[in-house]
């Protein structure tokens, strides 16, 4: 189960990178004018009406939600670990 948490968490984790880094490019282009060139424009012809409004900003938001509800499952299992093996220590003694 540990190896599953934790691919689970990298994958997110680069998802995440990935996500973002489309929907910066794309709202980089968009302040300056310029076509979209990830094709996460709603139009279709590389214009961008507004860059929050695009399948790309959701996508980032889904995959941060997403990553962070992995990190908190990380987090609560290293809790879990460290309790049950103070238990164990404390039951020898």
């Amino acid at each position: 189960m540990k190896k599953i948490i934790l691919t689970q968490f990298f994958v997110l984790l680069i998802g995440t990178v990935f996500a973002w880094s489309n929907f910066t490019l794309e709202l980089f282009n968009w302040l300056n004018n310029k076509a979209c060139t990830t094709g996460c424009s709603i139009s279709g012809a590389g214009n961008v009406a507004n860059p929050f409004l695009t399948p790309c900003f959701y996508g980032a938001v889904f995959f941060v939600l997403a990553f962070a509800l992995s990190l908190a499952m990380v987090l609560i299992n290293k809790t879990k670990i460290k309790a049950e093996e103070k238990k164990v220590e404390t039951d020898i003694k």
